[in-house]
């Protein structure tokens, strides 16, 4: 099976090395910038459960697809930022043939209408999966904990050739593949612990631990929990009872250091997914009235979005 593993940031160059290293036919979509300094380089990794280098990854760039080369491959792996999705799936296009599958892995849902008005829904998989990882100063890719799993499945559930063949691809690899049965559910799930954890500590700009100390913490955090998990439900998937004891534990455990990556970017001046984390969660809310502690979260997340535009706009004049 031939994977084309749309960019090598920490995500897709985390699972994309592992799979390399797994011995499959692994091809990395890069910029220029980026496949010049793995050609002189390699891909590196490094991590709790061992380094990795990569002497001479394969990529491509979307150049090299829309001339031609590479061909269809059997499996598109999708880890971009939402805010890169239109781009990455033009300039993927070329490499999508009448059998190859499309595996995104980003968060919430709204990527999916994207993938399915271009490719139509029978080739786009469900996907999510939990890494914390980030490039170093020299590209380097560098998992902080030993959390690494990815999660493949079909939208509609049960099994079928397709994902069992990707199943068999993903045995032996250095990571936690796992098959579900139930990946819109999982999918859920995840956006909604993801929602949480982002606008609890984006709004209050503080770790878990920060906010659970500080008046009224614990009371922010469990109404914020709650509306995610009632859109949850008002779509059809409502959290299991298991996930939302371990979201709960995990995101009001007093003296956690956790926080979200979205915090990390705005930390950074980076651009962040309000719309497709928060806004779009609003938007499929049943109840306009039903979710004042998101509303206030999406107004502070578009508020940065706004002063970062403005203040580029200001240092870079037309």
């Amino acid at each position: 099976m031939r994977v084309l593993v749309v960019g090598a940031g920490a995500t897709g160059g985390y699972f994309g090395a592992r799979l390399a290293e797994a011995g499959r036919d692994v091809t990395f979509l890069v910029r220029p910038a980026r496949a010049a300094k793995l050609a002189a380089a390699g891909l590196r990794v490094e991590s709790p459960a061992g380094n990795l280098h990569i002497p001479a990854p394969q990529t491509v760039t979307a150049a090299d697809l829309a001339a031609g080369k590479g061909g269809a491959f059997d499996l598109v792996l999708f880890s971009c930022k939402a805010y890169d999705l239109d781009s990455a799936i033009a300039d993927v296009a070329p490499a999508v043939g009448p059998d190859t599958a499309i595996l995104p892995l980003l968060n919430g849902m709204r990527h999916l209408d994207a993938f399915d008005v271009v490719y139509g829904a029978d080739r786009v998989l469900g996907g999510s999966c939990a890494i914390v990882a980030t490039l170093g100063p020299a590209g380097e890719i560098r998992q902080m904990n030993p959390l690494h799993t990815l999660t493949y499945g079909e939208r509609a559930g049960g099994r079928s050739a397709r994902v069992e063949a990707i199943e068999a691809l993903m045995q032996g690899v250095n990571f936690q593949p796992r098959l579900s049965e139930h990946m819109l559910l999982e999918m859920w799930e995840k956006w909604s612990f993801l929602a949480t954890l982002a606008g609890a500590t984006c709004l209050m700009r503080a770790t878990i631990g920060d906010i659970m100390a500080a008046p009224g913490g614990l009371a922010f955090i469990t109404a914020l929990m709650e509306e995610c998990r009632a859109i949850a439900e008002a779509a059809g998937y409502a959290p299991r009872s298991t996930v939302m004891d371990n979201t709960r534990r995990t995101l009001t455990a007093e003296g956690s250091a956790f926080t979200a990556s979205m915090l990390r970017d705005i930390e950074g001046g980076a651009r962040i997914e309000a719309d497709h984390i928060i806004g779009d969660l609003i938007a499929r809310a049943p109840d306009a009235a039903g979710h004042p502690v998101l509303d206030r979260v999406y107004t502070h997340l578009k508020a940065y979005e706004n002063r970062r535009a403005r203040e580029s706009a200001a240092a870079n004049p037309q």
